[in-house]
């Protein structure tokens, strides 16, 4: 028993040793990729995407020996393109549409890599280019959708031609982005507007003082804190606070109308928000339409390219990804199978 309790210990030594080892040697291989780039720029040509879906739909439905025929009309007709680009001095396409996605939260968290993306395509885009913005965003904090907004105001500045496309909200600093572009597109049930700003926060001073405990608040300058969550709001607090707020409005108002004069910006600036249907008439967008049916309408005059730039994921992380992913799907269909047993139950 005991020869076998040691040679036991010694297999769990070895063990040890080895995973020590692994792990030292992971953790150096780490630290020495650790200056590589942790993203990369994927491009996807939607042309030859949507060409490739509708040769296989219609395959689909011919029986063999049609679809042999066809499957080598499409080979001839790719050759021939290719032959044709390589044969003209140019590019068969004249025109190019850059296609970016900017799907915003509260802090507006893609844009540092929504800047990324347009500090790539300033190095490439030509004079006829066009640059397409898949925006959806209900807004946010003030400076982070000001610091976004300013990534879409580099665009104008380099006098690139911009087209900003809402299928679901471009609201508040969602609103705020999209009204740097030179076309704003949106889907008819879009939401758009709210054009204002909004702050609300508890106080529990009242709570604290039945209670007896008392909150200290030390300030040096008279408006250092106007209001605050535990101590006492003062009317004079409360005037400085909303003078902030007005302000802040006007700067929006002001960043609206520079951007979009024809723009009744009075009548658009109460907060409001309007469907899409309703925005294009009072001058919020310019056109109705979803994003899907534009870049269609692109694809027959240009090249459309979507560009992403994604950050490259550990193994660690992809694990974790996953597992979060299938715990979201299997309650996703719990969900589903409830609510289908109880419309059969009615």
């Amino acid at each position: 028993m005991k020869e076998w309790l040691a040679e036991y210990g010694m297999f769990l030594a070895q063990v040890v040793t080895l995973a020590l080892i692994v792990g030292i040697l992971i953790a150096l291989i780490g630290k020495a990729r650790g200056h590589e780039e942790h993203s990369r720029l994927r491009i996807e040509e939607l042309n030859k995407r949507l060409r490739s879906r509708q040769r296989r739909l219609r395959l689909s439905g011919m029986d063999r020996k049609r679809r042999k025929m066809a499957l080598k009309r499409f080979k001839k007709d790719d050759k021939n393109e290719i032959r044709a680009s390589h044969d003209s001095e140019n590019e068969p396409w004249k025109q190019t549409v850059w296609v970016l996605d900017f799907k915003g939260n509260i802090k507006a968290s893609a844009t540092s890599r929504f800047s990324e993306e347009i500090s790539a395509l300033l190095g490439v885009v030509d004079e006829n280019d066009e640059v397409v913005v898949r925006l959806e965003s209900p807004g946010g904090l003030v400076h982070a959708y000001g610091l976004a907004a300013a990534q879409l105001d580099r665009l104008r500045e380099a006098n690139v031609t911009t087209t900003v496309c809402v299928d679901k909200v471009a609201a508040s600093g969602g609103y705020l982005m999209a009204c740097c572009a030179d076309r704003i597109r949106a889907a008819p049930f879009a939401v758009l507007g709210s054009i204002g700003v909004v702050a609300q926060l508890p106080n529990i001073h009242r709570l604290l003082k039945k209670n007896d405990i008392d909150v200290e608040l030390l300030t040096a300058g008279r408006y250092k804190r106007t209001l605050t969550v535990l101590g006492e709001n003062t009317e004079e607090g409360r005037e400085k606070f909303l003078d902030d707020l007005e302000s802040t409005h006007a700067l929006f108002k002001h960043y609206v109308g520079e951007r979009r004069p024809q723009l009744d910006i009075e009548a658009v600036a109460t907060g409001e928000i309007w469907y899409g249907s309703e925005a294009v008439k009072n001058g919020l967008i310019d056109e109705v339409g979803t994003s899907e049916a534009y870049l269609l309408e692109r694809m027959s005059q240009a090249r459309v390219m979507t560009v992403a730039l994604e950050k490259k994921r550990g193994l660690a992380e992809r694990a974790g990804l996953a597992a979060s992913m299938g715990v979201e799907y299997a309650l996703q269909r719990v969900y589903e199978v409830l609510e289908a047993g109880g419309w059969q139950r009615r």
